[in-house]
């Protein structure tokens, strides 16, 4: 169970995190668009789960990968926002959230059964 302090850092980091990559590190996003969906902070703040999710979904794999091969930059310009607030900036681990695809998926499932189903006459 997360403490007030772990999710105040968490919504802290989901924030700056989103913000940098619409305004410094877009390069690294190949022209997809992303957004943090969820953050996940450790107890001892050394640790950052970040879930993001990208548009469109065919690039998500590039961009996941831009993202981790340039994770030290990624954690630098962090480091910059947020060295005031925060003593140490924790490590960051990107996952990719597939909740949207999912639901999407379920979506179209729901249509395609109510589609194929058997009309009385």
């Amino acid at each position: 169970m997360e403490n007030t302090r772990q999710k105040k850092v968490s919504r802290l980091l989901q924030k700056e995190v989103a913000e940098m990559f619409q305004r410094e590190l877009h390069e690294l996003l190949h022209g997809a668009m992303l957004s943090v969906t969820v953050s996940r902070a450790t107890p001892d703040m050394s640790l950052v789960k970040l879930y993001v999710s990208i548009f469109p979904e065919g690039k998500a794999e590039e961009v996941l990968a831009s993202i981790e091969e340039n994770k030290a930059k990624v954690r630098y310009a962090l480091g910059k926002r947020i060295g005031k607030q925060m003593r140490i900036v924790p490590e960051l681990n990107f996952y990719l959230d597939d909740s949207m695809s999912y639901m999407d998926n379920i979506d179209r499932l729901l249509k395609e059964d109510k589609d194929n189903a058997v009309r009385p006459d």
